[in-house]
């Protein structure tokens, strides 16, 4: 059986004990590329992974919110207490 690597492209960010893996990836069966951000955070006794998927539809949209969010992060301190939660429609 053939061992199928769908990796394209890749960066690491070392972040302490964290490690994030942002990785442009193609379907097995298609060309269709698609993104996947893992975080691997290391403690004493083990190391655990979380992955999100991000679809070429939504790269637009992520790409958007996520500026926002890191830009009002940057510009804001943790004394404004007004919760703001905006939704962006996929689809």
């Amino acid at each position: 059986m053939e061992n199928y690597n769908n990796e394209i492209f890749t960066r690491v960010v070392k972040a302490g004990r964290r490690t994030y893996f942002i990785d442009v990836r193609s379907t097995k069966n298609t060309s269709e590329m698609y993104i996947t951000i893992t975080e691997k955070k290391r403690t004493e006794n083990e190391a655990e992974k979380f992955k999100i998927f991000l679809y070429k539809e939504d790269f637009d949209k992520f790409f958007r919110a996520l500026s926002e969010t890191i830009e009002y992060a940057k510009t804001n301190d943790k004394s404004v207490q007004t919760p703001r939660r905006e939704f962006l429609n996929v689809g």
